[in-house]
């Protein structure tokens, strides 16, 4: 039986923010819980167990200090702060309240899943970081990937993007959402999208059939 996905909570006020986080992390194969703060915190804990956190510094009520100090004093659970706050004395205040990790607003939704992903490594709570999809094999924790047995070497962001549609094979994902979720955007030309799609092919058809389908007038689907 496969392991079960890690389990992310995630606390931020700002309502599209919010969902954006969540449907990035649950696109990443992660399951999530959201909520806008603090309210029933030790109820929300216990009942879902989060293997790690997301938590904004500014919430209304309880500060994510305060909510990260309460978890790491529950069961010590990995928190990674978002926040607008970029000053010295406010990352010594995460990092003192337990952060493992810690992002400025704005970031690229893409950056946020693979730190999060890099803190479940370290800390245990990531337990495959292997994904295949017939004869592609591709290695988060590695940054590798290899079709047929042979390498294929891949640029940053061609990686992220194959990452972002192994994570939602089987579904069809719009230009827009993958701008969104690789590069953090959703106004800019999708021709950039076109792109790398066109280029990332070019790489995985030299080793076999084509695993990315054109699906007419919506955007891409990686094979199921």
């Amino acid at each position: 039986m496969p392991p079960a996905p890690a389990r992310i909570l995630v606390v931020e006020d700002e309502e599209p923010l919010r969902t954006a986080i969540g449907q990035a992390l649950a696109g990443a194969g992660f399951t999530v819980e959201t909520a806008a703060d603090g309210t029933d915190f030790a109820a929300r804990i216990a009942l879902f167990r989060p293997d790690a956190a997301v938590l904004d510094i500014s919430l209304p009520g309880e500060s994510g200090l305060r909510l990260a100090q309460r978890l790491r004093s529950a069961g010590n659970t990995p928190v990674l702060f978002v926040t607008a706050r970029d000053g010295v004395d406010d990352r010594l205040a995460a990092f003192g309240a337990g952060a493992d990790d810690y992002i400025i607003k704005p970031f690229i939704l893409a950056e946020l899943v693979a730190r999060v992903t890099a803190v479940l490594r370290r800390t245990g709570g990531l337990v495959s970081p292997t994904m295949q999809v017939g004869d592609l094999v591709l290695d988060e924790a590695a940054a590798r990937v290899t079709r047929a047995g042979a390498s294929i070497e891949l640029t940053g962001t061609e990686f992220r993007l194959l990452t972002y549609l192994v994570h939602n094979r089987g579904r069809t994902m719009s230009k827009t959402q993958i701008l969104t979720q690789v590069w953090g955007y959703d106004d800019y030309d999708p021709n950039l999208v076109e792109a790398y799609v066109s280029a990332l092919r070019r790489k995985l058809d030299a080793n076999g059939p084509r695993l990315i389908q054109t699906v007419r007038g919506i955007g891409y689907r990686m094979q199921a």
